[in-house]
C-alpha cells in the first residue's frame, strides 16, 4: 500500500479507538436500535446483516477457520464502524469535504495494483479488516474521506500533531452527534471514537501513528 494509504488506515484504527461515556439508549426508548446517531437510528438488523456478510465470505472454500475465531467481536466491530462512518461524515461536512466516485475508483485501482488484483483486495480486506466484498467500497470511501479531511484541516498524517488535529475534529463531530448506544453493546467513547466495550486487536500501544494495518474492519 501507499504510505499515505497505510497512514489513513492506521489513523482510522487510532481514531476508532478513547472519553466520557454517553447515556445509552434503552430498548424501550429505541426498540430495535443498536444505536442512535444524530437522531438517526442504526438498526440491530443492519448490524447483523453486515456481520452475516462477513461470516459468509469467511466460510468460502479455502478460508481458514481461524478467521472466524479471530473475529469473535464482529458485531461490535461492525456497529463501531457504522457509527464511526457517521462521525466521519459529520466531520467531513463541517470541513467542507466531499468524496467523488472517481476518487474511490482510483484508490481501489491502486489497491488492486499493489495486492495482485481485485481478488487480492478482497482477501486483504476480509482477512485484515473483516470487510466483506460488498463493504469494500464504503471502507475505501472512508479512507479517501479521512485523507481529504486531514488536507482540509492542514494536518500532516505523517506527524503526531497532524493525527491529533484530525482526532480532535472527529471527537468534536462525535460529541455534536450525541451518540446513544443500546446497553447490550456498551457505550460510545467520544475521545477514542469507538465503542467503550470494544478494544481493537491492532491496538497494542498508545501512540498517535500506528504503522500496522488493522485486523478489523469498519
Amino acid at each position: 500500500m501507499h504510505r499515505r494509504r497505510r497512514t489513513a488506515l492506521a489513523l482510522t484504527a487510532a481514531t476508532l479507538v478513547a472519553a466520557p461515556l454517553l447515556t445509552a439508549c434503552g430498548g424501550a426508548a429505541h426498540p430495535g436500535a443498536a444505536a442512535v446517531v444524530g437522531g438517526d437510528r442504526i438498526d440491530v438488523a443492519t448490524v447483523q446483516a453486515q456481520a452475516a456478510d462477513v461470516r459468509s465470505a469467511q466460510q468460502e472454500p479455502g478460508r481458514s477457520a481461524e478467521l472466524v475465531t479471530k473475529s469473535g467481536q464482529l458485531i461490535r466491530v461492525k456497529l463501531s464502524g457504522l457509527i464511526f462512518g457517521r462521525v466521519l461524515d459529520r466531520a467531513a461536512k463541517d470541513a467542507g469535504v466531499s468524496v467523488s466516485r472517481k476518487e474511490i475508483q482510483q484508490i481501489r485501482s491502486t489497491a488492486a495494483a499493489q495486492s495482485g488484483g481485485e481478488q487480492g483486495v478482497r482477501t486483504l480486506m476480509l482477512e485484515q479488516r473483516w470487510v466483506a466484498p460488498g463493504q469494500i467500497e464504503a471502507s475505501l470511501r472512508q479512507e479517501v474521506q479521512l485523507q481529504k479531511l486531514a488536507q482540509a484541516l492542514g494536518a500532516d498524517l505523517q506527524s503526531p500533531a497532524g493525527v491529533q488535529t484530525v482526532g480532535e475534529a472527529l471527537t468534536g463531530a462525535s460529541k455534536a452527534l450525541r451518540i446513544d448506544v443500546n446497553p447490550r453493546y456498551g457505550a460510545w467513547d467520544n475521545q477514542k471514537v469507538q465503542l467503550s466495550t470494544y478494544q481493537a486487536p491492532w491496538i497494542t500501544q498508545v501512540t498517535p501513528v500506528r504503522g500496522q494495518d488493522p485486523e478489523a474492519g469498519a
